[in-house]
C-alpha cells in the first residue's frame, strides 16, 4: 500500500489508524496510540496483530499459570499436617481449578470459542512497558501511546489470575469444609487465606516485572527448584536411596522438581535444534544425584564431630 507523506510519528509506540482503504492507497489518522490488539510497525502505521506465540511465548504463558498451582499446593501441604488426609484430594481440586481457568482464558482471547490466540511479537524489553516511553515533543506536552505492545500476554495472566481466584473461591471452601475433618476449625481454611495473600502480590509482580519475567523465567525455575529440592530433601534428612524409597511422598517431590528442572531446560534452549538440545534433558538427574551421593560427606554432627576430634 502507498504511504502518504505526513509529519513524523514520535515515540518508539505511537502509530496511525488506517482510516480508509482505497484500493493501494491507505487513508491514515493523526498520531496517536494504537487500538487494542494493534501496534505499529516500521513506518509507524497500526497494524493488526495477525501471529501466534512461539514456544517461548507459551513456555512463558506456562510458567506464570504454574505459579498459582504451584503456591496452592504449597500452602495446602503446608497447613494440612501429618493427620489429615485430605490433602491429595485439596492438590487434585487446585490443579483442577487452575486447568478450568486456563482453559476459560484461552476460550475468551481472540479469537473467541478457540484454545488458539492472536498475539504480537514480542521484539525488546521495552515492549511491556510502553507507559515509559511516551513521547514529548515539545516537553511540556505529551502524547500518551501506552498500549499492550506485546498483546494479549501481558493481560492474558491478570484474566487467568482472576478465573483461578474466582474458581477457588467457589469450589475449595465447600470442599475443605466437607473433607478436612483432621484439622481443626482455624487451620482447614488456612490454605485459601494464603491464596488471597499470594494471588495480589503475584498481580503485582506481572504488572511490575512482566517484561522481566518473560525474559529470566527459564533460570528463575532453575534457581528455585534446585534450592527448593536441596532444602527439603536436608529438611526430610534424605541421606540416601533408601530414604527416598521409604516414603512415596518423597518420590512425588523428586519427580515434580525433576519436571521443573526438564521445564527449565527445554525453556532456555527453546528446542530449536532437537540433536543438541535434547541430550541436556539427561542433566535433569543431575542434582538429586549429586546431593544423595554427597550428603554423608556434609552432615553436620559428622563435621563437628571430626573437627573436635582433631582438636
Amino acid at each position: 500500500a502507498a504511504v502518504e507523506m505526513q509529519p513524523a510519528c514520535l515515540g518508539l509506540y505511537c502509530g496511525r489508524i488506517v482510516l480508509a482503504v482505497n484500493g493501494s492507497l491507505e487513508t491514515y489518522g493523526d498520531c496517536g496510540v494504537c487500538p487494542r490488539g494493534q501496534r505499529t510497525d516500521d513506518n509507524k502505521i497500526c497494524r493488526e496483530c495477525v501471529g501466534s506465540p512461539d514456544r517461548y511465548d507459551w513456555l512463558y504463558l506456562g510458567f506464570m499459570a504454574m505459579l498459582p498451582l504451584v503456591l496452592h499446593w504449597f500452602f495446602i501441604e503446608w497447613y494440612s499436617g501429618k493427620k489429615s488426609s485430605s490433602a491429595l484430594l485439596q492438590h487434585v481440586t487446585a490443579l483442577f481449578e487452575c486447568s478450568i481457568a486456563a482453559i476459560i482464558t484461552l476460550l475468551i482471547s481472540d479469537p473467541v470459542g478457540s484454545l488458539h490466540i492472536r498475539s504480537c511479537k514480542v521484539k525488546k524489553l521495552s515492549d511491556w512497558y510502553t507507559m515509559l516511553y511516551n513521547p514529548s515533543p515539545d516537553y511540556i506536552t505529551t502524547v500518551h501511546c501506552t498500549q499492550e505492545a506485546v498483546y494479549p500476554l501481558y493481560t492474558i495472566v491478570f484474566k487467568y489470575y482472576a478465573f483461578c481466584l474466582v474458581l477457588m473461591m467457589l469450589l475449595r471452601p465447600l470442599l475443605v469444609k466437607k473433607i478436612a475433618c483432621g484439622l481443626g476449625k482455624s487451620d482447614r481454611f488456612k490454605s485459601i487465606y494464603a491464596a488471597l495473600y499470594f494471588f495480589p502480590i503475584l498481580t503485582v509482580l506481572q504488572a511490575v516485572g512482566g517484561g522481566l519475567l518473560y525474559y529470566a523465567f527459564p533460570y528463575i525455575i532453575l534457581v528455585l527448584s534446585l534450592v527448593t529440592l536441596a532444602v527439603y530433601m536436608s529438611a526430610s534428612e534424605v541421606e540416601s536411596f533408601k530414604d527416598l524409597l521409604v516414603r512415596k511422598k518423597r518420590l512425588v517431590v523428586l519427580f515434580s522438581h525433576w519436571l521443573l528442572h526438564a521445564y527449565g531446560i527445554i525453556s532456555i534452549s527453546k528446542l530449536d535444534k532437537l540433536e543438541q538440545d535434547l541430550p541436556l534433558l539427561a542433566l535433569v538427574p543431575a542434582p538429586a544425584l549429586f546431593y544423595l551421593l554427597t550428603a554423608k560427606y556434609t552432615e553436620p554432627s559428622r563435621i563437628l564431630s571430626e573437627g573436635g576430634n582433631g582438636h
